[in-house]
């Protein structure tokens, strides 16, 4: 306890850290500021019912920050920045162009790499506002627009969501941690007091052991999150011994950290953006007037609302985009060039081709492990809900995954940033 507040006391006694410490704060508070400013003409009762009956909406309002329950001029959160990035993470796949600037140009190749994801979030932002818009209309919660009332309001949802991409790369940039993952944290976090409220609106003597269990069962989530993030895998390797003018240097052996976790938490908020997209296109289709149309849409909804074939999608995606995460940031062959350069390699193991094949089964591995963590606590939270029956416990699941790792991640940017001023 007292290291902890010898640490607390470093960190607002240090001018530059305290000042990136007050811009996250700021920035976060004017989000929230924007979540409660909603566009005009909504009937707030029909959209409250809405809301309750729906749990695609409420799930897509949590990811989205919290503005979509109140139609703010940000309701569409980050999603569209987050899915115009699944994109071009695909296209490095499949465009060398593209891998080669993500992967091998620096710095300067992934500011580029993130402009052309801003540029491509654009259009999908237009498309998530018109079907919104739409969507609502049709369900009674907005009025008839026209055709000016109707772009007026489309531009400034779509603004709204660049601005706050832009409002994360400032925390980024500023602040303190991501900015991107701060924003849907501090959506997440706004929750917390509805949810609570709602579970001692609902409590009842006869579920205190069902609320027991859950407790114990979230904290085990969040001890098994800390562990597995937190898990490496150390590479023994060691500098050859070189001798200049007489002098000798290297002959040091260390070792290579690999993550058991390395992609986090983006293949959750990958999954959830893959599962949460095509439902928003569905329930836009499913109030068409064509019948067809609004029948095929009906029983795809049906089919992805039936809690065992999401909660399978759900396992499988987040079990994919971690290895396809990790392939896009982890390069074995890169890593064996700079290990060949700096004169490092590994005991056994020879330098070149072998050094690279084996550092892939290792990373292959270890994926496997923090894919199958990552999907089977993704979908822990609806095996839940389906035992004990408490709605909340589906959404909190996912939230919970999203803020433990946010934290962790931004503990330790405080920390690197205290270390540094610490020298």
């Amino acid at each position: 306890m007292k290291e902890f507040v010898q640490k607390l006391r470093l960190i607002f006694s240090e001018p530059i850290l305290r000042k990136r410490i007050f811009i996250t704060l700021a920035i976060l508070v004017t989000f929230r500021i924007l979540a409660a400013i909603p566009i005009p003409g909504i009937d707030t009762l029909r959209l409250e019912s809405l809301f309750a009956d729906n749990q695609f909406l409420s799930l897509l309002n949590v990811f989205s920050g919290g503005g979509l329950s109140t139609l703010s001029i940000v309701m569409l959160g980050v999603s569209p920045y987050i899915t115009a990035s699944i994109i071009m993470q695909l296209l490095t796949l499949m465009v060398p162009k593209f891998k080669s600037m993500y992967q091998e140009e620096g710095d300067a190749g992934r500011r580029r790499f993130s402009q052309y994801s801003r540029i491509l979030a654009v259009p999908l932002a237009v498309i998530q506002a018109y079907s919104f818009i739409v969507l609502f209309q049709r369900q009674g919660v907005l009025p008839p627009l026209s055709l000016i009332s109707f772009i007026v309001d489309m531009s400034v949802i779509v603004a709204g969501s660049m601005l706050l991409v832009w409002i994360g790369e400032l925390v980024t940039e500023f602040g303190v941690g991501n900015g991107v993952s701060l924003i849907i944290f501090a959506g997440i976090v706004s929750a917390l007091p509805a949810s609570i409220g709602q579970l001692i609106f609902t409590f009842s003597v006869a579920q205190i052991p069902v609320y027991l269990v859950s407790l114990v069962v979230v904290l085990l989530v969040i001890y098994g999150v800390v562990f597995v993030t937190e898990a490496e895998r150390p590479i023994p390797i060691t500098y050859a011994k070189q001798a200049r003018g007489g002098a000798s240097t290297g002959g040091i052996s260390t070792y290579l950290p690999l993550r058991v976790n390395q992609a986090g938490v983006i293949p959750i908020i990958f999954a959830l953006s893959i599962l949460l997209f095509p439902q928003m296109i569905l329930q836009f289709l499913n109030t068409s007037k064509i019948a067809a149309v609004a029948d095929t849409a009906s029983k795809l909804l049906a089919l992805l609302a039936n809690q065992w074939f999401y909660g399978i999608a759900y396992f499988v995606l987040v079990f994919l985009f971690t290895y396809f995460y990790t392939a896009v940031t982890v390069d074995p062959d890169q890593m064996s060039t700079n290990l060949q350069k700096s004169g490092a390699f590994i005991p056994g193991i020879r330098p070149g081709q072998s050094t690279a094949e084996y550092l892939s089964k290792v990373i292959t591995r270890l994926t496997l492990v923090g894919a199958l963590f990552l999907s089977f606590v993704a979908v822990l939270p609806l095996i839940l809900r389906g035992i004990t029956g408490i709605q909340s416990l589906a959404i909190g699941g996912t939230g919970l995954l999203i803020v433990v790792s946010v934290v962790i991640d931004l503990m330790k940017k405080i920390n690197a940033q205290v270390s540094v001023r610490e020298y």
